[in-house]
C-alpha cells in the first residue's frame, strides 16, 4: 500500500472510467438546480445532456462551496489509517473552496500531529487539471514520494494549457468570472469569445471569432502555436458541454494540424457547466510554460511576492 493517498476533486471533470480504473480517491463537488442539491458524479449517471438541455431551456444552476466539515469527512479516514494525503486542488483564483481544504487540513493535523498533508493549487480546472492529474498519478503509481509528486506538479502546472470558446458569456458574467463590460461587448458585437486560463489561474479573453466554424479553426490554430513539441505534445483533450458534433469537428481540425495526435474527447460536468453554459468547447494540451508570457516587471513582482 502506498504510504499516502492521492486525492483530487470532481471539478477536474476527470472521466469516471479513469477514476474507476485507477482507483482514485475523489472529492465530489456540489451544485444546486431548481433548489435541490446534487453532486457531480463525473458523468456516471449519464444525465449530462439532460442537464445542459435544462440550461438551454432557462434553468440557472448554481454552485456552492463544499464546507470544511465535508472535507474533514473525506480526509480523516486516511489519517486514521496512518496515511498522509496529497490533495490536487483546482484553481484558488476561480473559487474560495481551497480555503475550506486548508481549514480541514489544519483542523485534522492538530488532531493527528504525526500525519502530513500537502495541497497543490494547480491554478487550473476541468480538463487542464485532468492532464496534470493523469501524469501525476502515474508518478504516484510508480512509487514516487509525496514530495516528489507535489514538486512535479508545481514545476509543470503552468504547462497545462486550456483554450476555449463559449456560446454565451452571460454564465461567466453571472458567476463573476469575467467583467460585465466584457460580456456586454461580446453580446453587442455578436461574436464568440475565445478565452484561456491564464498563468495566475484566472480567465482571460484572448480573442473573438465570428461564428462557430471560425472559432473552431482558431482553437486549432492556438493549439499549433502554443503546443510544446517536446514532452507530452502528442496528447490533447477536447472538452465540450454537450456539443459532440462541434467536438468532433475540433478533433478533426487538431488531427490535421498534428498528424498522429492522440485526441481524447471528454464531457464537461455540471459544476463547470454552470459557469460556462451549454456548447462550451475547449482544447487542452501540454504547452509552453505560461510564465514565459510574463513581462520582466511581472516576473520581478511575482518574485517579490514569493510566487513561483
Amino acid at each position: 500500500m502506498n504510504p499516502y493517498v492521492f486525492m483530487t476533486d470532481s471539478d477536474s471533470d476527470l472521466p469516471f472510467r479513469y477514476v474507476d480504473e485507477l482507483d482514485m480517491t475523489m472529492v465530489y463537488m456540489p451544485y444546486i438546480l431548481d433548489g435541490k442539491e446534487y453532486f457531480d458524479d463525473l458523468g456516471r449517471s449519464g444525465k449530462q445532456k439532460e442537464y445542459f438541455d435544462n440550461m438551454r431551456a432557462g434553468a440557472a444552476p448554481v454552485t456552492s462551496l463544499l464546507p470544511t466539515a465535508a472535507y474533514v469527512e473525506y480526509f480523516e479516514p486516511c489519517f486514521k489509517e496512518g496515511r498522509d494525503i496529497l490533495f490536487v486542488a483546482f484553481s484558488s483564483q476561480l473559487s474560495g473552496t481551497i480555503n475550506n481544504v486548508y481549514a480541514a487540513r489544519d483542523e485534522l493535523l492538530a488532531k493527528y500531529p504525526d500525519r502530513r498533508m500537502t495541497v497543490v493549487d494547480t491554478l487550473s480546472i476541468s480538463a487542464p487539471q485532468t492532464i496534470l492529474i493523469l501524469k501525476a498519478h502515474e508518478l504516484y503509481r510508480r512509487g514516487k514520494s509525496m514530495d516528489e509528486v507535489a514538486q512535479w506538479l508545481e514545476d509543470n502546472k503552468m504547462r497545462a494549457q486550456a483554450w476555449f470558446t463559449v456560446d454565451d458569456l452571460k454564465y461567466l458574467r453571472r458567476g463573476g468570472r469575467i467583467p460585465a463590460s466584457v460580456a456586454v461587448a461580446g453580446a453587442a458585437l455578436d461574436v464568440k469569445p475565445l478565452l484561456v486560463i491564464a498563468e495566475d489561474g484566472t480567465l482571460s479573453l484572448v480573442g473573438v471569432a465570428r461564428g462557430r466554424k471560425k472559432g473552431i479553426k482558431q482553437l486549432a490554430e492556438y493549439y499549433k502555436k502554443n503546443v510544446d513539441d517536446a514532452g507530452q505534445a502528442h496528447v490533447a483533450i477536447v472538452g465540450h458541454a454537450d456539443c459532440p458534433k462541434d467536438a468532433a469537428r475540433l478533433k478533426e481540425a487538431l488531427e490535421k494540424e498534428a498528424p498522429g495526435l492522440l485526441c481524447l474527447v471528454c464531457n464537461i460536468g455540471p459544476v463547470i457547466g454552470s459557469h460556462v453554459g451549454a456548447d462550451m468547447l475547449a482544447v487542452v494540451f501540454w504547452g509552453h510554460d505560461k510564465r514565459e508570457n510574463l513581462s520582466v516587471a511581472d516576473r520581478i513582482a511575482r518574485k517579490v511576492k514569493g510566487d513561483k
